[in-house]
């Protein structure tokens, strides 16, 4: 491997997630007040294992569905040696005749072979001896994590009882925002964690997402190899779950990975002075590990072809268009994952975009096979009828070899067809269709915006929202290709990633070692273009890219309104949010033109959608809201929850028991004092977590108030996101466009970089925020903290950003370039990465009712 060094330095903490004076505390408790979960060994399991259990909805659903995980695979192996050695097919196939004494009808028993034969053949069958000692193993192995983690699971389940004064049965009707709450109270009590005094709603997420993280960064830095250029396909992204599991395996907890522990980087992984040792050490162990996959390939081939056989056979039986329905690739839910975003979080966001996504790919039918598509479908549309029609005069036509397939086959066909012939009563925007899509996922690359019409960008949108049957085939050969990515491609990357743990490492006070990225730290890992202007210190090399480090911030905050973020955080959000609600106020009065707000949410809806984006943007006073009609008028109106609740059903697909029972009926409003109205109030104004406010007079009306605030929230933060792709389209006028989707080596402008801090001082104040000047930036440095980047003006405090030339894989400095191993792959996006740069929408009416 190539052996060249980086200019990256080690990043030390830039805050102590602790309170002041704390920062090296340790908690003694007497032994005879002990409770039995103080001090718990293994934080990031214990915690893992609470939001398992909670998102299984209790322990009861959870050991239902490892058991029969367990019998699933017991049936797969066993139904598929018995079907190879047990069944006569002559028989079956009705090539060989059966002589019965007492009757001439062939019965299904008559094909199945006598146990001594069937025994013989599966002992003479070497392979099949081979396959089940494999299966065996793996499934007794299977049987021992069951056993263990039971009696983990049990005492999580004791915890959520006798703790958390949670019952089984009441663990659906509680929001995971409601779990964290009460286990951050019994932290008083118990000292689940003895490094600490109290737990912040950070520290959990960081236990929780500790590795996911590091791999939400990797993929954001481009250094996953993912991402190629084939011969005739072109720009491809290759992504499956087993490769995911071999990058895991490599770097997080298998033997001799980079941590030796849950929450402990290994000590030598974190000094610079071995790297090039660590490095081939590294390369060796991925070469190993890819010869392992490479003899192994053929039993996992076998199991995966299996396994979607039985899984999906039925499924395309009863559905055949199910292959052209879509779903979010592997590398999509990386690509467009927030830094300490929990996995409901972000289904629950990708959920809401998928009818947009799918009419937006829908967009690009080619006229050409819509032609072929509806010929076909006549033509065996035309068949299928006469063969019907024969069947319902005369059901003796079934009887005739191959009638029924024929029937089968035609129905499937007609099926396929359809999926590709558009509905011709359907109208089609697809910038609208995008900015819409932009307002759930929350990322998108800078060349999308204004090209939604192009193929090119249809095709790169694909790569995040693929068929589900390419998911399937990816799946299938993903034991075949994954070997060669690791021998190849990865090998090569190994002092790369060296360098990324090493220096994008960080020890918190009572969580351990983390990501950086994931501090949501705008002075360390800020972009300028994306309103970190003059409050970054990072060089281009520490930025994350396409503005993940600012909209996980704000993504977040709005998720958990009670965590204190730290004071640069702080003064970012205030910012933010106080010129979104200055935006806000300026749609009221009718200043409209070129306001980033109003840009960005008007092409939401025609009606009541915008009504709840004014109404959020306005924030705290109360859930009025502004009613804007057709026209483009501006009157001023008055709507309860349930109004607000049927806007929000128009922009997402909120559940129908939204509803149900008449619990807010629309013919009258709540009262002042209502819980849901006083909860909205408290999330858009104060803070308070809109989702631990479900205490109604029943469980169902608690489940309903948690609901609509959460989609409250959930609007809120796609306002927020709009708004910042706003900005950051305004503020990258003028200056080199920089995505990740194909990173060049080339240097990158700096021409606008005063442009955009002086856009950033003229930020109004929030009184939502404690806020603090410019001028205390200098000061509240911590003295270990280094500047990257740029440099303080020790008077002014303003910041003046330097810029380097840009290098591969977004910050990858390699001084050795003789040495260098050129990937032939444009760099990436994954489970998450892509850089936004927006044009305005075209305001074309679209009736987000209809998605």
């Amino acid at each position: 491997m190539a052996h060249f060094d980086t200019e990256y330095q080690r990043l030390e903490a830039s805050y102590s997630d602790s309170p002041p004076g704390e920062e090296n505390l340790l908690v003694h408790v007497p032994e005879g007040s002990k409770s039995p979960w103080h001090h718990i060994e293994n934080l990031d399991l214990f915690f893992q294992r609470v939001y398992n259990l909670h998102q299984k909805n209790g322990f009861t659903c959870m050991l239902l569905g490892e058991i029969f995980e367990l019998v699933q695979l017991v049936f797969v192996v066993a139904f598929t040696v018995f079907l190879a050695n047990c069944v006569d097919y002559d028989i079956l196939f009705a090539n060989k005749f059966v002589n019965h004494t007492d009757s001439s009808k062939v019965t299904l028993p008559d094909a199945f072979l006598p146990v001594d034969v069937c025994s013989a053949r599966i002992h003479d069958n070497v392979f099949v001896i081979f396959i089940l000692i494999i299966s065996g193993v793996f499934w007794l192995h299977r049987l021992v994590k069951f056993i263990y983690n039971i009696c983990c699971y049990w005492e999580i389940r004791s915890f959520y009882i006798n703790a958390l004064k949670m019952t089984m049965a009441d663990i659906p009707y509680f929001t995971w925002q409601e779990v964290q709450a009460r286990i951050i109270e019994i932290q008083k009590e118990h000292q689940i964690c003895i490094h600490k005094k109290e737990l912040t709603e950070l520290d959990i997420y960081h236990r929780i997402l500790r590795f996911k993280n590091y791999m939400v960064a990797m993929v954001n830095k481009s250094l996953l190899p993912v991402r190629f250029c084939l011969p005739l396909l072109g720009n491809t992204v290759f992504y499956t779950r087993g490769l995911k599991y071999n990058f895991e395996l490599i770097f997080f907890w298998g033997p001799g990975s980079l941590f030796e522990n849950e929450w402990s980087l290994k000590p030598e992984y974190k000094r610079g002075g071995n790297r090039l040792e660590l490095a081939d050490r590294l390369s060796s162990r991925i070469l190993w590990i890819g010869i392992a996959n490479l003899l192994l390939c053929p039993v996992i081939l076998i199991w995966q072809i299996l396994y979607a056989f039985f899984s999906y056979t039925e499924v395309i039986k009863r559905e055949p268009g199910s292959l052209g329905a879509r779903c979010w690739s592997l590398y999509g839910r990386f690509y467009l994952r927030h830094f300490n975003e929990l996995d409901h979080e972000l289904m629950s966001r990708l959920s809401k975009g998928y009818k947009a996504s799918s009419k937006y790919m829908n967009c690009f039918m080619s006229p050409l096979l819509t032609v072929v598509a509806k010929n076909v479908a006549f033509f065996a549309g035309s068949i299928l009828a006469v063969l019907i029609a024969l069947t319902i005069y005369d059901e003796d036509v079934l009887a005739v070899e191959h009638v029924l397939s024929s029937i089968t086959l035609l129905g499937v066909c007609i099926t396929i067809c359809r999926s590709f012939i558009p509905d011709k009563h359907m109208v089609y925007c697809p910038e609208q269709l995008l900015k819409v899509i932009l307002a759930h996922i929350h990322y998108m690359p800078d060349h999308w915006q204004g090209n939604a019409h192009r193929y090119e960008t249809r095709d790169e949108f694909a790569q995040l929202f693929q068929y589900k049957a390419v998911f399937i085939l990816e799946e299938l050969l993903s034991p075949v290709i994954t070997p060669f990515i690791l021998i190849f491609c990865l090998r090569r990357k190994s002092l790369e990633i060296i360098d990324f743990f090493r220096n994008f490492t960080v020890d918190v006070v009572g969580v351990g070692d983390t990501c950086s990225f994931a501090q949501m730290d705008v002075r360390q890992h800020g972009h300028p273009a994306w309103m970190s202007a003059g409050k970054t210190e990072a060089s281009i090399y520490q930025q994350a890219e396409d503005g993940k480090t600012e909209l996980s911030l704000m993504h977040f905050a709005i998720t958990n309104p009670h965590w204190q973020p730290p004071r640069e955080s702080t003064h970012f959000i205030s910012l933010l949010k106080e010129k979104v609600h200055r935006e806000a106020a300026a749609v009221q009065q009718g200043v409209i033109a070129e306001n980033p707000a109003f840009t960005s949410t008007h092409s939401q809806s025609d009606s009541e959608p915008r009504s709840l984006i004014a109404n959020l943007l306005m924030g705290p006073p109360s859930l009025a809201s502004l009613h804007l009609g057709r026209e483009g008028s501006i009157n001023p109106v008055s709507i309860g929850v349930s109004e607000g609740a049927s806007a929000l059903h128009s922009i997402s697909p909120v559940s129908t028991s939204l509803h149900l029972r008449g619990s807010y009926p629309s013919a009258r409003l709540p009262r002042p004092d209502h819980p849901a109205v006083v909860a909205g109030r408290a999330m858009t104004g104060s803070g308070t977590d809109a989702r631990t406010i479900s205490s109604g007079s029943s469980a169902w009306e608690g489940q309903l108030t948690s609901m609509i605030l959460s989609e409250y929230a959930s609007t809120e933060m796609s306002i927020h996101a709009l708004y910042m792709h706003e900005m950051h389209k305004q503020q990258s006028r003028g200056e080199v466009s920089r995505h990740t989707w194909h990173r060049q080596e080339s240097d990158e402008s700096s021409e606008s970089v005063n442009e955009d801090i002086e856009a950033a001082r003229n930020f109004p104040r929030s009184s939502t925020f404690p806020t603090t000047s410019h001028q205390e930036g200098p000061a509240q440095q911590s003295s270990s903290q280094r500047r990257y980047g740029g440099a303080s003006d020790p008077v002014s405090g303003s910041f003046r950003a330097q810029r380097t030339p840009r290098m591969p894989m977004g910050g990858w400095s390699e001084e050795n370039q003789m040495g260098r191993h050129h990937d032939p792959v444009p760099e990436e996006g994954s489970e998450d990465e892509l850089p936004p740069q927006i044009h305005k929408v075209q305001h074309a009416s679209v009736n987000m009712k209809q998605w």
